[in-house]
Order: C-alpha cells, then sequence, then structure tokens
C-alpha cells in the first residue's frame, strides 16, 4: 500500500477542513504547531485519530534545532518540517494542504504522482505560463505570476497531448482561493473552476502549497521559502522546477476555500507582496539570488534530506 501523508500547519483551532482530513483514513497527517496554536486542543484530536500526529513547538526544537531556528516562528514556513517529518517516516507522496481549504470527497481519489501519463499541454509566449489563463476565470492570475508579464499572459497555444512522469500534482481550488491581493482587492472572486482534466506546460509556472500533492523524489527540494513575503511557497515552486522542470502537472479543483477578508487585510497582504512583484522574474531568470537569510533556512532544510 502506498504511504501517503497530509501536512500542514495551523494557529487555528481544529478547522471543517482539517476534521474531513483527518477522516481520509488512507492518510496520514502531520500538523505542524506555531507558538499560537492551540495545543491541547490537538492532543484530543491525536486521541480520537490515529492517522493523526500533532508536533508541538517544543518537539521541533529538540528534533530539528537548526531548521526550526533557520525558519523562525510564527509563519506557515513552519509547515517544512512536516515534511521532512514525513519524508523521514516513509512518506511517498506527500500533500501539503492548508487548514481552511474544506476538501471534497473527491479530494485525493485522483493522484497521478508517480505515474507516466498523457495531458493536454500549453505554450505561453511570454516563457511563464499561468494556470488560470486555460480556465473559465482567465481574468485572475496565479498568485505569485510575474507582474511584468501579466499583459502578455494569455498569449497561450495548446499544442495537444504530450506524455510527462508526474512528480508534482498541483489541485486547483473553488471558493475564494489564496490568489494575491490585486485580484481580491479589484475581482473579489468566488469562483468554481470548470476544469476537467489534468494539463500542463513546458513552460515554468507557479504552484502554492494549498493544494498540491509531491512525491517523495522531489520533497528534498521543495521548500515553503521564509523571509520573502506572500510569494513564499511560489519561489520555491520555481526553485524545484529548475531542477524537474518536465514533472509539474495541474488538476480539477478538489477543494473549496472560503478566504473573505476584510479589505485592511488584503491592503497587508498587497503589503507582503512587493517584493514578490518587484524581484519574481528577475528571480526565474536566474538574476536574482535569494537572500542571504531564505538562503541559510533553504540550506538547512537541505541538510535534513543529506
Amino acid at each position: 500500500m502506498i504511504k501517503k501523508y497530509i501536512v500542514t500547519t495551523t494557529i487555528s483551532l481544529p478547522t471543517e477542513a482539517t476534521i474531513k482530513f483527518c477522516n481520509k483514513k488512507d492518510w496520514n497527517i502531520i500538523i505542524i504547531g506555531d507558538k499560537k496554536t492551540p495545543h491541547e486542543s490537538y492532543r484530543e484530536l491525536e486521541k480520537k485519530y490515529s492517522n493523526l500526529l500533532y508536533i508541538s513547538p517544543a518537539e521541533q526544537q529538540k528534533k530539528f534545532p537548526k531548521l526550526s531556528k533557520a525558519i523562525g516562528w510564527n509563519k506557515i514556513m513552519r509547515r517544512n518540517i512536516g515534511f521532512v517529518e514525513a519524508y523521514n517516516q516513509g512518506a511517498e507522496i506527500i500533500a501539503s494542504v492548508d487548514d481552511d481549504n474544506i476538501p471534497y470527497d473527491n479530494w485525493g481519489k485522483e493522484i497521478f504522482v508517480n505515474q507516466e501519463i498523457e495531458v493536454d499541454c500549453w505554450v505561453s509566449t511570454n516563457g511563464v505560463f499561468d494556470p488560470l489563463s486555460i480556465t473559465n476565470v482567465s481574468y485572475l492570475w496565479h498568485r505569485g505570476y510575474p507582474s511584468e508579464l501579466i499583459p502578455s499572459r494569455g498569449q497561450i497555444e495548446n499544442i495537444g497531448k504530450i506524455k510527462r512522469k508526474v512528480l508534482i500534482q498541483a489541485d486547483l481550488w473553488d471558493g475564494i482561493p489564496d490568489i494575491d491581493a490585486m485580484n481580491r482587492i479589484i475581482f473579489k472572486p468566488n469562483v468554481t473552476l470548470e476544469v476537467k482534466d489534468p494539463f500542463c506546460s513546458l513552460n515554468i509556472a507557479p504552484f502554492n502549497s494549498q493544494n498540491t500533492f509531491f512525491s517523495r523524489d522531489v520533497i528534498p527540494y521543495y521548500m515553503v521559502l521564509p523571509y520573502i513575503g506572500r510569494f513564499d511557497d511560489i519561489w520555491g515552486a520555481y526553485l524545484l522546477q529548475k531542477k524537474f522542470p518536465d514533472n509539474l502537472i495541474f488538476n480539477k479543483a478538489t477543494v473549496y476555500q472560503n478566504r473573505m477578508e476584510p479589505h485592511y487585510r488584503n491592503i497587508k497582504d498587497l503589503k507582503e507582496e512587493m517584493f514578490g512583484y518587484e524581484n519574481s522574474l528577475q528571480y526565474i531568470n536566474n538574476k536574482y539570488d535569494l537572500p542571504a537569510k531564505t538562503a541559510n533556512a533553504y540550506n538547512e532544510y537541505r541538510k535534513c534530506f543529506e
């Protein structure tokens, strides 16, 4: 039987999404705590679900002291510790999820990771593919897509089906998804994505950490990167594709996210995205090095596997 793990982090009480993920009996789930997490609530949840492992801040510091220090506290990047733990437990497929993404009944039922399949393939003339550009919500763009290329992202061509060995599968999301703050401020989207079949691109493309499945083979090279703002998972995605350029597919929405944020929170997110808007294209083109603290954290993450 394939060993499958769900990894997430949280500072909230157990959510509807968390409970539904715990009820996926053919998956193990690792929840990484943070300083603000209500720890006792997850200890109680562990008693109810034998497939759940909660790792407290103290336990993280004991098992992974250098990585814990390099990441820092009170941030979603703590989930990287969950990736290491799942890997150490022998996970063959690791799903990275957010605790406000409610899984549909079909979540985890259509996993192509570690398989070779035929998929529709798209090419973008500007060199970076936006997975939302071929959907029924093509007026939106994926968080982390280089801002300079937004006007030309619709210049795409379908070149038919190709064979692809899948090591990364980014399932999409309905509702009010974690797209960037400019999208949320301008469009106030609440979407239902009309995607039926998986697809891919010959170009590099952004994917996030909210509903994505990874092969064991790639997880040592994927990190949600700290100290760069809200494009943390996206820059990690670009970095991963530099090493595995032809192993990513996108698939239909399998979660519903209710991300109704007040205007001030969207403005806060916008400020945290400025570093990414300014530097993402340079980063993709290998003209921009990771900030020192980010590079240090990535190096400590890699050492956990080496």
